[in-house]
């Protein structure tokens, strides 16, 4: 139990630094450059990574690391930054607290974990709180910015359980390394050509990148899929809440946004599924354990092949 509440300090550092991540982002960074801010955002975090673990993929993890990129990195990065500058911080953070629940139903499939009624009950409270939150009448929360934070966390939920099933026995910094740099890799040929010259950054908006990347990006993913790895997809999802709260106290204590009475409430229903499916309650009541490991990649029917190469 104690093992397992710190993996869920260490989990929690990453949802606390996306919803910080949505006001930088909105009050800092360039709006009509979400293909260059999303590749600032993962290039720099996956070469810092790189440098650290001095690892290359190898065997599946090529195509492994392409594919986790695009969906964990490029695509997801790109309907962030445009849903952090289409809605305010405190709606475009509340909109991912759908993430737990869809977590859920891709991890029952993919990796065998069963979600117990704790998650789910977790899930559907803080689901609730959203739709509270969301139909509180909030300046700005405009249709389009919704419809990309939507597609943001299917997006993510995918890619988030597709690394706990392939990150068994792989070096989690070397692979969070791979995914940053695959993403980044795709994203600026794209950019050139849809946006053209990069954009001219100040002053601040270069230590507002420096923040996106190093603790938003490089550190939270880090710490994330080390916690997919040590606890049930259904707690990370649920510590994953943690993300519009930050969002929204920083955009009310910061950023001047008003919170509702009604917005209160639905904090409180998304404080209260964290509560409700932190690791010691879903346990004692049975599902959502973690599953089998899937087949690693120093599975001996995949090594060589996917082993880690050393740069050195």
């Amino acid at each position: 139990m104690e093992a397992n509440m710190r993996w869920v300090a260490l989990t929690a550092i990453a949802p606390v630094a996306w919803g910080a991540n949505y006001f930088v982002t909105h009050e800092y960074l360039p709006a009509d450059s979400p293909l260059y801010g999303a590749a600032f955002r993962a290039l720099p975090a996956g070469l810092v990574l790189l440098a650290l673990c001095r690892r290359l993929p190898r065997g599946v993890w090529w195509g492994r690391s392409a594919l986790l990129g695009l969906l964990n990195v490029s695509v997801f990065f790109v309907l962030v930054y445009a849903a952090s500058q289409l809605l305010p911080t405190s709606v475009a953070s509340t909109v991912m607290a759908a993430a737990p629940l869809t977590m859920m139903l891709i991890a029952w499939p993919l990796v065998s974990e069963r979600p117990g009624r704790a998650h789910l009950a977790g899930a559907a409270i803080g689901l609730g709180g959203v739709c509270l939150m969301l139909l509180s009448g909030a300046a700005g929360a405009g249709v389009p910015g919704i419809l990309a934070s939507a597609a943001a966390v299917l997006v993510s939920s995918f890619g988030h359980i597709l690394t706990k099933r392939w990150n068994a026995g792989t070096d989690v910094l070397a692979s969070t390394a791979w995914q940053l740099t695959a993403g980044g890799l795709i994203l600026l040929p794209v950019a050139a050509a849809v946006e053209g010259l990069p954009p001219a950054l100040s002053p601040q908006a270069l230590l507002a990148f420096a923040y996106v990347a190093l603790i938003a990006t490089a550190l939270a993913f880090v710490v994330w899929f080390t916690g997919l790895r040590h606890l049930p997809a259904g707690t990370v999802g649920l510590i994953g809440l943690l993300n519009p709260v930050t969002g929204v106290l920083l955009g009310t204590a910061v950023a001047g946004e008003t919170l509702t009475g009604r917005q209160l409430c639905g904090l409180v229903l998304v404080l209260t599924g964290v509560v409700l499916g932190r690791p010691g309650r879903a346990d004692r009541r049975g599902g959502d354990r973690p599953g089998p490991e899937p087949a690693s990649a120093t599975d001996p029917r995949e090594s060589p092949r996917s082993s880690p190469q050393s740069l050195t």
